[in-house]
């Protein structure tokens, strides 16, 4: 296993998160648009603060363009249980619908199953986060369940079902094979 401080995609460059990034981690997380599917949130500072301190180098990044070092979103990826880890992510709602969502979860499932060898990794969205799991498909995850009333959303202040995504090692292997035959 071979954690590392940072992963790099075509655009972008995922980092720790650092004391200095509270400003921009602040801006996207204390709008109740954008975390109205999470559940957390909106932040004040102080919970901002506590979030941006709290990071765990290697498995909580920050998401930053690679053009200009803005840091635009957060995710992450968090061990549940042998050989297995949850990925997560946001954005700041003007970096939606640009395929960033799909290249960092390309680079966190890329680096679960290179790097950390995990054997399955998961996700879970808002049922109706259409955004968040079109970027789980797109990454090559596939839905395994719809669970009811799970989740408590706290800016529509309601429950809501969520689903559940996963992909396993071997699957995984398959698309990178693919996409490296697609290459050639």
């Amino acid at each position: 296993m071979s954690i590392k401080e940072e992963l790099f995609s075509e655009r972008l460059i995922l980092r720790p998160l650092r004391k200095d990034d509270f400003e921009a981690v602040h801006d996207w997380a204390s709008l109740p648009d954008n975390v109205r599917f999470m559940d957390w949130g909106p932040n004040n500072e102080e919970d901002t603060l506590e979030f941006v301190l709290s990071a765990k180098a290697g498995y909580d990044f920050a998401v930053t363009l690679k053009s200009n070092g803005k840091v635009i979103g957060s995710c992450g990826i968090y061990p549940t249980k042998k050989e297995t880890a949850e990925v997560g992510w946001i954005l700041h709602r003007d970096y939606w619908k640009q395929g960033f969502g799909t290249e960092l979860a390309r680079a966190l499932v890329d680096y679960g199953f290179r790097d950390l060898k995990l054997h399955r990794i998961t996700s879970t969205c808002d049922a109706e986060n259409y955004g968040s799991y079109r970027v789980m498909e797109n990454a090559g995850l596939r839905r395994e369940a719809v669970e009811l009333l799970a989740r408590w959303n706290r800016v529509d202040e309601k429950w809501a079902d969520q689903y559940k995504y996963a992909i396993l090692a071997e699957e995984y292997e398959k698309l990178a094979d693919s996409s490296e035959e697609g290459k050639k």
